[in-house]
């Protein structure tokens, strides 16, 4: 025993000085809280994958009438070669789009598919990557009332948040010939909006927010990432949707009053301009069939097919007439780059 305490001693006493005080003492070092980051967890998750997107359109479009030729929206990178989800109105008719990303550098992007029926677009960055992807979803699991969040970025490229509850889930329809079955209501929202994301407790995206709707603090409404899940192959390899016949479009733009839906402008790319139909005009039905109501006219005009005569009644001073108006397949006039 005594051989072996010695031996010890002298294994210590060989040690270069200092060693022996900088021996274990079980503590671990403490964190600094200085050093935290003061953005919510779920935000830290996504903000690596999330871009600017800055579009040029020609002036002379339809769609710059309404959005303007420069446009700007939050881009969500969802694959590591460099795709990356938006709202499909920033990115129409675009000339060139510029992808700006959270380190401060710009590279160019390309419109890689539409799916205008939900409002969606797929754009890819120019460069090899592996590029910083965020982790997409399903919505399904989650129930009115849970903590939600949202993040997207701002023209200055600055980071641009908020901690959310999801208010509602329901039927969504707009004027432009455009409904959800199932759309994501968020409340309060933020400044920008146009596809930044929502987000659940785990700083998973489970929607795409696409627009801000009714007074401070408004509400966000995001499209449910599963329906970008579906098709988000197809929009890479095709540049559109091709599992499911393209909805007949007319390029009307209805109001939706109580029980009523009044004719309230036109596409200027679309037949409807030009088949007979004016402002203030009361749609009463779609080939014989009665419609009351936005998603009324909407159900029964797309259990049609793009580029059949399609058959709206319309009331006009106690009067009913039946326009006829061919339909169209609006994605041919908004294709992705090559």
């Amino acid at each position: 025993m005594r051989a072996r305490v010695t031996v010890a001693l002298l294994a210590l006493a060989l040690l270069p000085a200092g060693v022996a005080a900088a021996a274990p003492t079980g503590r671990e070092p403490r964190f600094d809280p200085r050093r935290a980051s003061a953005l919510p967890s779920y935000v830290q998750r996504v903000e690596p994958a999330l871009v600017g997107i800055y579009v040029k359109a020609p002036a002379d479009r339809p769609s710059s009438a309404r959005l303007g030729a420069e446009r700007f929206g939050t881009g969500i990178v969802f694959d590591a070669r460099g795709y990356a989800v938006t709202v499909s109105y920033v990115v129409l008719d675009a000339l060139s789009i510029e992808a700006r990303l959270r380190d401060g550098r710009s590279v160019p992007a390309t419109l890689t598919g539409l799916d205008l029926d939900t409002g969606l677009a797929v754009v890819r960055l120019d460069g090899a990557g592996p590029w910083p992807a965020a982790e997409l979803a399903p919505s399904r699991d989650l129930k009115v009332g849970d903590l939600t969040g949202t993040a997207g970025l701002d023209e200055d490229g600055d980071l641009v948040h908020a901690t959310t509850r999801l208010t509602a889930v329901r039927r969504f329809s707009a004027f432009w010939e455009y409904m959800l079955d199932r759309a994501l209501l968020l409340a309060p929202s933020m400044p920008s909006w146009g596809g930044s994301a929502a987000l659940d407790e785990r700083g998973r995206v489970v929607g795409i927010v696409s627009l801000r709707l009714g007074e401070p603090p408004h509400v966000s409404l995001a499209i449910p990432t599963e329906k970008l899940l579906a098709v988000k192959d197809e929009l890479i390899s095709a540049g559109r949707v091709v599992s499911r016949p393209p909805r007949p479009w007319l390029g009307l733009y209805t109001a939706a009053a109580p029980g009523r839906v009044l004719v309230d402008g036109f596409n200027e790319s679309g037949p409807a301009r030009t088949a007979g139909f004016r402002r203030g005009d009361q749609i009463v039905g779609v080939d014989g069939v009665d419609v009351a109501t936005q998603e009324e006219f909407y159900e029964a005009l797309w259990r049609r097919r793009a580029g059949e005569m399609i058959e709206v009644s319309v009331r006009r001073a106690d009067r009913v007439q039946v326009i006829h108006v061919r339909s169209i397949d609006r994605h041919r006039l908004f294709r992705p780059s090559p």
